[in-house]
């Protein structure tokens, strides 16, 4: 892998990386730690005291050292006093720069840290793109975090109608996937109703529901930090024409992107079916620009990884990757919401939905 790229080592800042190619796991990855990986295969980690045991106990790392908390820590002098142990002087080393782990601050500090004592590029998909296609165990934990979703979407149904609070039917949902043996998944469940129902972001803020009301629901099972995730639109009370014309989109639209995710084809070609429908059907204005992702195992600030569907994504399709399908309406004139989505695996011939859970139009 290494040698592939002309490389001699490569400085790993995330921590989809350290866990994928170590186990190591920790939300430690906010301060500065780092994991080099040698071309003679040796890891050396240098993280601070309080990951000590955390990677001792989750990972096969042995070379673990620790920078000193204080107002003149310097943990970029230390890296390079890692990588002069290592016998790194004069060496070429990739380094991944597009990492939450290492921020535009210790980035600037670690260039001029090894400016001199060793060459750097930026290697930030050499391990992500290994990451890409799930090995069978991996695929193991991504069908288990689907049945966490569906059984989170279960609690959901059960607990949505007019009067019920937003908080409880997140309690209820994120306690399907705990009481299951699941993990916090990489963001916040995203959950929004009434006008709030045409945002897909997580914010602050609980409300409860109206007699005619919509509630958009975004969630994931996560297993092992591997996640699968799902989207609905749940109408409270009596659905328009409108809706029912949203959610007729939306079910061709996932049809037609499931038909286009095929391997060997280039994955841009499933956004440009979803825009096909979409417009289509005059909701142009209210589709967005991409409609899902490659999952795997993530961690916060968010789970969306990487490729995404949009249009002209070269990336080819192969089996055993794993993506997010999610078909998004905000039609900010109508004030309504629509979305439907589920993660599927791609096969030798086709993909293979991780949900048993009905497409229906839920109506509360």
């Amino acid at each position: 892998m290494l040698q592939d790229r002309g490389l001699d080592g490569l400085l790993m800042f995330r921590q989809e990386s350290m866990y994928y190619l170590t186990g190591y796991d920790t939300f430690g990855f906010c301060f500065f730690q780092c994991l080099f990986l040698g071309a003679d295969g040796r890891l050396t980690l240098l993280t601070r005291a309080p990951d000590l045991r955390q990677a001792q106990n989750t990972s096969i790392i042995d070379d673990i050292r620790i920078w000193i908390d204080g107002d003149a820590a310097k943990p970029c002098d230390d890296l390079k006093s890692v990588l002069r142990d290592r016998g790194c002087a004069g060496h070429h080393l990739g380094v991944e720069y597009d990492a939450y782990g290492l921020n535009a601050k210790n980035g600037m500090i670690l260039n001029a840290t090894l400016d001199g004592f060793c060459s750097l590029e930026d290697a930030s998909d050499l391990v992500s793109m290994q990451r890409l296609i799930k090995s069978p165990r991996e695929l193991d934990y991504v069908r288990r975090a689907g049945e966490l979703a569906d059984d989170a979407w279960r609690e959901a149904l059960d607990t949505t109608a007019a009067g019920a609070d937003e908080g409880d039917i997140l309690a209820a949902m994120q306690g399907a996937v705990f009481r299951g043996g699941g993990d916090y998944a990489g963001n916040e469940f995203i959950v929004g109703s009434g006008a709030d129902a045409l945002l897909c972001r997580y914010f602050s803020g609980r409300k409860v529901l109206q007699p005619r009301d919509q509630l958009t629901l975004e969630f994931a099972g996560a297993y092992r930090h591997y996640h699968a995730c799902m989207m609905r639109t749940i109408v409270v009370g009596e659905a328009s024409p409108h809706q029912w014309h949203m959610y007729g989109a939306c079910v061709e639209a996932l049809a037609s992107c499931k038909a286009a995710l095929t391997a060997g084809r280039p994955i841009g070609e499933v956004f440009d079916a979803h825009a096909k429908v979409m417009d289509d059907a005059g909701l142009k204005q209210a589709r967005l620009n991409a409609c899902g992702y490659s999952l795997g195992a993530v961690f916060a600030p968010i789970w969306v990884d990487r490729p995404m569907f949009y249009h002209g994504n070269p990336v080819l399709a192969a089996p055993g990757m794993v993506f997010f399908l999610h078909m998004i309406l905000m039609d900010s004139a109508a004030g309504l919401a629509m979305t439907l989505g589920e993660t599927v695996i791609v096969t030798d011939n086709g993909n293979e939905r991780l949900s048993s859970a009905s497409l229906d139009l839920a109506v509360r």
